[in-house]
């Protein structure tokens, strides 16, 4: 499969790095190739490549939006005419002063990406934990996999996604529409308030367990 990243620091590197190492063709949308975040990303994995994002996009089957929240428009805007019926996994949460919701729970920030490109199909995943679990989601002795929660409207997108998310490790599970989406920040939010704020230890994940 051919994937794009717009963004690639603490979240976005590891994914592509091991997309990467999973057959995958992977593509940098870097816009300053040498900038140091492009430069580290490559120093991880030289066999990942860099272009302008227009044109990383534009061979891309899958698109990860990995960037900080506030960037996403900008970073959407830039391709936005590329994305037409491309697969979007929005890796992002909007997260506001207090670790409160960053668009006052009026609606998610994946509908808000949505909502700048309406015509991508947008799958919300890989955003429920931090970045120390896409360096290492191993966890041994458990009999079970750490499950990753997605969902979105495109039934199509949301297997191509899911596929991904096996691939990489983790045990996909649709949780709906893209309406879900607001919950799944708040599970991010949940996270980091235990992890970054209360000093649990960062590779703290969710399992499901269904009989």
């Amino acid at each position: 499969m051919k994937i794009a990243f717009l963004g690639y620091g603490n979240v976005g590197a590891p994914l592509a790095d091991h997309l990467r190492r999973a057959g995958h063709d992977v593509t940098l949308a870097a816009r300053q190739p040498l900038s140091e975040s492009a430069l580290a990303a490559l120093r991880r994995n030289p066999a990942l490549a860099a272009a302008p994002p227009r044109e990383a996009v534009r061979g891309a089957d899958v698109v990860f939006l990995a960037t900080p929240f506030s960037a996403n428009e900008a970073a959407l805007v830039a391709v936005a005419g590329e994305l037409d019926g491309k697969v979007l996994v929005d890796c992002t949460n909007p997260v506001g002063p207090g670790l409160t919701h960053g668009l006052n729970n009026l609606r998610s920030g994946s509908e808000m990406v949505q909502s700048l490109v309406p015509r991508a199909r947008v799958v919300k995943a890989f955003s429920i934990y931090g970045f120390e679990n896409f360096e290492n989601n191993v966890f041994p002795g458990y009999g079970v996999k750490p499950v990753m929660l997605f969902c979105g409207r495109d039934p199509d997108a949301k297997g191509a996604v899911a596929g991904l998310i096996a691939e990489l490790g983790w045990e996909p599970f649709d949780v709906g529409g893209l309406e879900q989406a607001l919950h799944l920040e708040h599970m991010t939010l949940l996270w980091v308030r235990m992890v970054r704020a209360g000093g649990r230890s960062p590779h703290t994940v969710w399992a499901a367990l269904t009989r």
